[in-house]
């Protein structure tokens, strides 16, 4: 009897619940509760699925999947050495239709405007109490372009990475509840009806010189951000080609799904109790929050001088989807312009600042490497 009840104890002892701790409980529920927003809300789950599950694996004592030797830990490999954020935006560029901007260049401006954010919470953190890079890597967030914020915050400030991803994951999947206050703040009925000119067509030559012309200008202007720009042109490069459908449509599917997969339980795998559950996160979830915002609202308010300018032919609300959340963004002046007059089709005309937003953000998380490492 001794014998049996000394091996029980034994088996306790090497159990999950001897290492469990409060902490652990709290980044469980937090792990089901990023489940629960993918799989029964639908916020963002091809993001929030594995990186709630990844969250959940981490937390679980005792497991050593994120030990030196550990499956996460191989698997963080990527994520570590900026490898998965850049093949994504190879996806991203591949899925993106860069016509809407060709069309309008002026949207260029709307997508630099949405940076306003960036740079308030730049400043904001730095008042909190965080070190310049640690600020830079929060203040990204406000572009809402969530691979970005991963490469930034990996060569900046990889100790907060955690708390960053899912803070601009978070507010990326939040899109259609954050974003519609604040346009309907910043215009009015009549703004939000405003009808915009049909889009000219944009040529073959103009699509095939686009990536090209944008990756040599980037890299000479601002050499730290060929890899995120680079990449993305060069995946739209092999979507407007013409020549590499088997390359787009890989880009596009199975590479971009793979690793999607991949940097989803990796950043969850940063979310372990000992360093997520600190003032810390919440302070960077709150700047996110407030980067966010101001964004939306400098693309909004930069679109009313727009307004103006052109004698009343932009609709001052395309300038919101000046963040980089493709295509949510745009879908959501689609959505309150049709609430004012149904007849109205604005998704197009948002999808120019929407993927100039892409590019911006690309450009400030640049900027900032530029200047800090």
């Amino acid at each position: 009897m001794d014998i049996y009840l000394q091996s029980i104890g034994q088996i306790l002892e090497s159990s999950g619940f001897a290492g469990l701790t409060v902490g652990h409980a709290v980044m469980l529920l937090v792990s089901f509760i990023m489940l629960y927003l993918a799989i029964g809300k639908g916020f963002e789950p091809l993001l929030l699925v594995p990186i709630g599950f990844g969250c959940l694996l981490v937390n679980l004592p005792l497991s050593g999947i994120m030990d030196d030797g550990g499956f996460l830990r191989y698997i963080f490999y990527g994520t570590e050495h900026e490898i998965y954020p850049v093949i994504i935006f190879m996806g991203i560029g591949a899925l993106t239709d860069f016509a809407p901007l060709l069309a309008n260049p002026v949207t260029f401006l709307l997508g630099a405007a949405a940076q306003l954010g960036v740079f308030i919470a730049l400043f904001g953190a730095m008042m909190m109490g965080f070190s310049v890079k640690e600020a830079a890597s929060i203040a990204i967030i406000g572009g809402a372009d969530g691979p970005t914020s991963i490469y930034l915050t990996m060569k900046l400030a990889p100790q907060i990475l955690g708390a960053v991803a899912v803070a601009a994951y978070s507010y990326m999947s939040l899109v259609p509840l954050i974003q519609p206050p604040v346009i309907k703040m910043l215009t009015t009925k009549a703004d939000r009806a405003i009808r915009m000119d049909t889009l000219r067509p944009v040529s073959k030559l103009e699509r095939i010189l686009f990536p090209i012309v944008t990756t040599v200008a980037a890299g000479l202007i601002l050499p730290m951000s060929v890899p995120l720009i680079g990449i993305l042109m060069f995946g739209n490069l092999v979507r407007e080609c013409g020549v590499t459908d088997r390359l787009s449509l890989a880009a596009q599917n199975e590479i971009l799904n793979a690793t999607t997969i991949f940097l989803g339980l990796s950043v969850g795998a940063t979310m372990n109790a000992e360093h997520f559950l600190t003032a810390a996160t919440l302070k960077i979830i709150l700047l996110g929050l407030v980067a966010f915002i101001f964004s939306t609202a400098g693309g909004v308010l930069f679109g009313q001088l727009m307004k103006k300018w052109s004698g009343g032919k932009i609709n001052p609300m395309i300038g919101s989807a000046g963040v980089s959340a493709v295509p949510m963004a745009a879908r959501v002046v689609q959505r309150l312009c049709q609430q004012e007059n149904p007849g109205n089709f604005l998704l197009m005309h948002a999808m120019g600042p929407n993927v100039a937003g892409v590019i911006g953000t690309a450009v400030a998380a640049g900027v900032m490497l530029t200047l800090l490492r």
